[in-house]
């Protein structure tokens, strides 16, 4: 998200920044389910209607830098230089992507969402609209010129490419291994 720049604006960031860090403390302190949205509320000091205009969803908590996640991968396709081949920039950006993820600090909230299944419901919802962003992304381009079916497979690929290279022994050879499949596919497209 880019900062804000008026003071109501940055007022509105950092209640949102206090809810959802109160909400991950609380999480990870006595498990995703025991934590209801009113305990959260209570322990940030806001109203419950302050937190879901903030939040549309519990979930949304703990994912609370899916927008960011989004605009980098949209990014990598409309901020590469215009001489850069789309497959390393997208490469790259998954790539530091699954190195934030998988960094020693992440790995508690890894197996939070791991261990329950409305996360895990919600992270797939998120991961298909990552795709409808990234697809939108790919077949704006003139540059790129393939189908609506092929930008729309080819950042499905990319977007689950992350969530394989994350849960893989050796993230980062994951992402080399299914990138050169993407890119195989991307060139037959």
């Amino acid at each position: 998200m880019s900062q804000p720049t008026g003071r109501r604006e940055r007022k509105k960031a950092a209640t949102r920044q206090k809810i959802a860090d109160t909400a991950m403390e609380l999480f990870l302190e006595r498990g995703y389910d025991a934590v209801g949205i009113r305990d959260v509320a209570a322990a940030a000091d806001v109203a419950v209607t302050t937190l879901f205009s903030h939040f549309a969803a519990k979930e949304a908590l703990v994912f609370e830098r899916d927008e960011d996640f989004e605009a980098r991968i949209a990014g990598a396709v409309t901020g590469r230089a215009p001489d850069e081949p789309l497959m390393p920039a997208l490469r790259r950006e998954i790539l530091a992507l699954v190195r934030h993820c998988t960094a020693d600090e992440a790995a508690p909230v890894w197996r939070m969402i791991d261990g329950s299944l409305a996360l895990r419901k919600y992270e797939e919802s998120m991961r298909l609209r990552h795709a409808d962003s990234l697809a939108a992304a790919i077949a704006a381009d003139p540059a790129l010129s393939r189908s609506t079916t092929a930008c729309r497979t080819i950042a499905r690929f990319v977007i689950d490419a992350f969530a394989l290279a994350r849960e893989s022994a050796d993230p980062e050879a994951a992402v080399s291994e299914i990138f050169r499949m993407i890119e195989a596919a991307w060139e037959a497209a």
